[in-house]
């Protein structure tokens, strides 16, 4: 052991606790796509005999393979044939077999989903950004007869502005590719609030979006809210729902602790891992909010992630296991594509186990007694209705409205030295 006084002082006791939010849930998501499908303004668009092109990201959207296989139903009942696109941009390491594991991933497959998936890192140049700049589109969606990007509307962990994350985002930087990615990173992400706006309507006006489905979430997960959107309409009604998407998003409901410990990060959790809008951590320094703490102790990352550890570099110490896991060419490919976050790449503090790891981010907090640290573990920063405190938070969550569930209780660690899941 590098430390030899790390284990001399007491561990603080920790003890489940339910964080409450609303619950906003599309119960029957097929009926309601369906009925999104046959608002004329929608259905009226679909020709039989089209080729379609679907356009799927690599985020853990709620149901998302669910609503991916129901959109491809609705196309069919109209007499078209759709394909699936990824629309990822340099995400699965930006290789055309690395997207189609990526999808294959959240359960999206030829097999499961009953239509081509066709992948390419190709793009062409389908027109010019108003700077001059060149704005690159998937090859085989720009040969599609209509073209249905699909995915979940949500506030950005690198900027702010009017659209954030969304159908906007997915066609411009997701359906360009790495090279459209890199291209529209290269103008600035601090700029995104007008460079992907005038981007999304140069692809309109040269690609044939005909709508697209967007979701919204609520703290819990679930998919709040379903809608097919004219493309006419999708400047209009994706900064709406923004706004929506962000009064539901979970946080983290006690401001101010001493460590936080988060045991898995990946890109099907948030583009930057773990979402900085839940843990504080930006890349960025045009950026602020969330709880204050001293140190952040990452624990692993999740399968469907594939090593892709990016936003690792926000966290203080973390322990050799998941170090030896980190896949450095999906990492450092996705950092260069976005520019901005090769801070999200660097390697932090790595000791033995989970056990060091944690009694490091303790150890190193100050004006702290040992065993009253104020702690507060959760499981990665989607899922934040369940979550373990320590002791010393106890009467402060309590009248911030948290349950707690059952008594305190040590950490518990295996035989290496890894943190037992409870």
């Amino acid at each position: 052991m590098m430390f030899p006084d790390l284990f001399e002082e007491p561990f603080p006791k920790m003890v489940r606790a339910r964080q409450k939010f609303e619950v906003h849930e599309v119960v029957d998501l097929a009926e309601e796509i369906e009925k999104q499908f046959a608002r004329p303004e929608i259905v009226s668009t679909i020709k039989p005999g089209q080729r379609i092109a679907v356009l799927a990201g690599s985020r853990g959207v709620a149901r998302y393979s669910e609503i991916i296989k129901k959109v491809v139903v609705e196309i069919k009942k109209r007499g078209a044939s759709p394909f699936i696109v990824p629309a990822m941009g340099s995400h699965g390491g930006a290789t055309a077999e690395g997207q189609i594991n990526v999808l294959a991933s959240l359960g999206i497959t030829e097999e499961s989903m009953g239509v081509p998936i066709l992948s390419d890192m190709d793009p062409v140049i389908i027109g010019h950004h108003p700077t001059g700049e060149p704005i690159y589109f998937d090859r085989n969606a720009c040969k599609a007869d209509a073209v249905i990007p699909v995915n979940r509307i949500k506030p950005h962990t690198a900027f702010r502005a009017e659209h954030e994350s969304g159908l906007i985002k997915m066609l411009t930087i997701g359906a360009g590719k790495q090279k459209g990615a890199s291209m529209l990173h290269w103008m600035g992400p601090d700029r995104f609030g007008t460079i992907l706006v005038d981007a999304f309507r140069v692809i309109c006006s040269k690609v044939p979006v005909i709508f697209g489905v967007a979701t919204v979430e609520d703290a819990h997960e679930h998919v709040a809210h379903i809608e097919a959107i004219p493309v006419a309409e999708i400047e209009r009604r994706e900064a709406e729902l923004l706004r929506e998407a962000r009064a539901m998003m979970p946080r983290i409901l006690i401001d101010e602790f001493d460590v936080l410990i988060v045991d898995q990060i990946g890109k099907n959790i948030s583009g930057d891992g773990m979402d900085p809008n839940i843990t504080g951590r930006y890349c960025v320094d045009w950026l602020s909010g969330g709880p204050s703490y001293q140190r952040l102790v990452v624990l692993g990352l999740t399968p469907e992630t594939h090593g892709n550890a990016i936003g690792i570099g926000m966290a203080d110490v973390i322990p050799r296991h998941l170090y030896e896991i980190l896949d450095y060419h999906q990492m450092y490919m996705n950092a260069y594509t976005s520019k901005i976050v090769l801070g999200l790449v660097k390697v932090p503090m790595v000791v033995e186990n989970d056990r060091e790891a944690i009694a490091v981010g303790l150890r190193t907090c100050l004006r702290t007694k040992p065993g009253r640290e104020r702690v507060i573990r959760i499981k990665n920063t989607l899922h934040l209705a369940e979550i373990q405190i320590s002791e010393a938070l106890i009467d402060e969550a309590r009248a911030r409205g948290i349950e707690i569930v059952g008594e305190p209780a040590a950490m518990r660690f295996d035989e290496a030295g890894n943190l037992v899941q409870t």
